[in-house]
């Protein structure tokens, strides 16, 4: 028996895997919090990125400090155009710190970079564990390793000495093609919709391959690389034999298949790969992935969707624009824009009266950046395969969240279905008493109009975006819906009903959540939350404080 790994042994695994190819990987997704870890993790970098220098960026970073550009101390200085280079003039190991705040525009210049050179990797150092705040997509998709050091203490971080230049040179002769199928039907059991997951996964398999001195990656290196890269992006996970409701009993292969199956290699299925996945992980890691897999699909949590505007909120990069009453100029940037061209303004209007010739050109507006109010629309199941007990869990657990959603000033709307048809309890408001009051008087029983609950959820998140709230939907139920949208008992158009008001949501990208109140893990519950492109949290043997712990983790973070 080994002991089982710590996230730190994860993290020395995945800072090894970097250092053989940093430039296939791309770089690590780090949330850890400032401190004496965070500390040993950037000095650690700086001898396993050898030779690759290490670079600090800050999110606030401008273009001329990443790209070169105009020194503008030295131009006024000088009297002509200074020109200083940029951090990213050759391949580096960046760092980023407060990556959480990296605006959307150094995101798409960091992708670009490692997009497009062949050496360069990015660190980014996340410190919002508590905050909505999180890196943008496109770039936490183009690193390979999303790992979680918060709560590791120091004396749990031993240092390690990383020496690959043996597996760098070994690397290239590497055979992944039995890894490619793999890890890329891995990815998509675990509904990982970027392509590039599978891709670094089969990059990371090649170098763990590399470090043993394997010269084809084998089932080691897959479920390692699976455990590294694809675990932290599933949205949900394979089933297995224990999860399923009906035990059919296995068919007997037949002669066509045992034939075709001979002298291949054959695909491991994603289920052992699942299980081998385990030993790579630290003990309870496996749940904390579940549950931030399901925050993630949640994609409305926290406050409401960024707009921009000119007037309030955090400022912006500057662009140009014209002098208006709507507008407020950034004098700092236009001041640099116009101050490399003014020996020759001054030479072509020498007797003009102005120290700083300034043109319409190098006008330079503020921008602002504002998140809009954000409205949770619970749809609750009333019916009576709900069951009284689980209806009772499911109040006391809303009510909760209700206390909750106040104090982040989140609106807050009701919707029961149970019987022929949903109905709307309670409009978006931000009245606890009068919400709680509704809640208290739902009664249970009878029918379940699933698919009505779908369209009358589709219906009000479309009536609330257009006032310029962010809607963000929650269904608690067993997902048995039996009433189609006539009204009558009939399960199979029901069924229907259900799957077309569920992709028309999808189709919306509305934030979604399905959380299964079964006595056990239901299927339908978690075919909903497929079709709805939401996440799936299963709740059985859960209570009211249980069930609200579970839902305010992956809609209502800490504020």
């Amino acid at each position: 028996m080994t002991d089982s790994p710590t996230v730190w042994d994860l993290w020395r695994k995945a800072a090894r895997l970097l250092a053989v190819d940093p430039a296939g990987l791309g770089g690590a997704w780090l949330k850890l919090r400032a401190g004496p870890v965070a500390r040993r993790v950037t000095d650690g970098l700086g001898a396993a990125m050898a030779p690759l220098p290490p670079r600090k960026l800050h999110v606030t970073i401008s273009d001329e400090a990443l790209y070169g550009g105009v020194d503008l101390t030295a131009t006024l200085t000088a009297g002509r155009k200074v020109l200083r280079g940029g951090l990213m003039t050759g391949d580096a190991a960046f760092l980023l710190p407060m990556a959480e705040r990296c605006p959307v525009r150094l995101a798409a210049r960091l992708g670009g970079m490692l997009d497009g050179q062949d050496k360069s990797c990015l660190i980014a150092l996340d410190e919002g564990i508590e905050a909505d705040e999180t890196l943008p997509a496109a770039l936490s998709d183009r690193l390979a390793f999303h790992l979680t050091l918060d709560g590791v203490r120091l004396a749990d971080c031993p240092e390690f000495d990383v020496d690959v230049a043996e597996a760098r040179a070994q690397l290239a002769d590497v055979d992944t093609s039995h890894a490619a199928e793999t890890l890329t039907t891995l990815a998509s059991h675990m509904g990982i919709d970027s392509l590039r997951a599978p891709l670094m996964a089969v990059k990371a398999a090649r170098a763990h391959a590399a470090l043993a001195g394997r010269e084809v990656a084998g089932d080691e290196d897959i479920s390692a690389a699976a455990a590294l890269v694809l675990a932290p992006r599933a949205v949900r996970w394979p089933e297995t034999a224990e999860d399923e409701d009906d035990h059919q009993p296995p068919s007997e292969p037949s002669e066509e298949s045992a034939d075709k199956g001979e002298g291949q290699d054959q695909m491991i299925p994603p289920e052992m790969v699942l299980e081998a996945m385990k030993a790579h992980l630290p003990e309870g890691l496996l749940a904390q992935l579940q549950m931030q897999a399901a925050r993630r699909a949640a994609k409305g949590a926290g406050a409401g969707a960024r707009s921009k505007g000119n007037r309030r909120g955090r400022p912006m990069a500057p662009r140009m624009g014209r002098l208006s009453a709507q507008t407020k100029v950034d004098v700092i940037a236009t001041l640099r824009t116009a101050a490399p061209w003014q020996t020759v303004r001054r030479r072509q209007t020498p007797d003009h009266p102005a120290r700083v010739l300034i043109r319409p050109d190098d006008i330079r507006i503020k921008r602002f950046e504002e998140k809009s109010d954000r409205v949770l629309i619970f749809s609750v199941d009333a019916s009576g395969s709900a069951a009284l007990a689980r209806l009772a869990e499911a109040k006391g657990a809303i009510e909760l969240l209700l206390s909750e959603a106040y104090v982040n000033r989140d609106h807050v709307a009701l919707i029961a279905f149970r019987g022929e048809q949903a109905e709307l309890l309670l409009p978006p408001t931000r009245s606890l008493v009068q919400a709680k009051r509704r809640l208290a008087a739902l009664p249970g029983g009878g029918g379940t109009p699933l698919a009505s609950a779908l369209r009358s959820a589709y219906d009000l998140a479309g009536a609330t975006g257009k006032k310029g709230m962010t809607p963000t939907l929650a269904f608690l139920t067993d997902g048995r819906g039996n009433i189609a949208l006539d009204g009558k008992p009939d399960r199979q158009a029901a069924e229907a009903d259900m799957e077309g008001w569920a992709q028309a949501i999808r189709a919306r990208a509305i934030p979604s959540i399905v959380i299964d109140t079964g006595n056990r893990p239901q299927r339908r519950a978690e075919a909903l939350s497929r079709a709805l492109g939401g996440a799936y949290l299963p709740m059985p043997r859960a209570d009211a404080k249980r069930l609200s712990e579970a839902i305010s983790t992956t809609l209502v973070p800490a504020q």
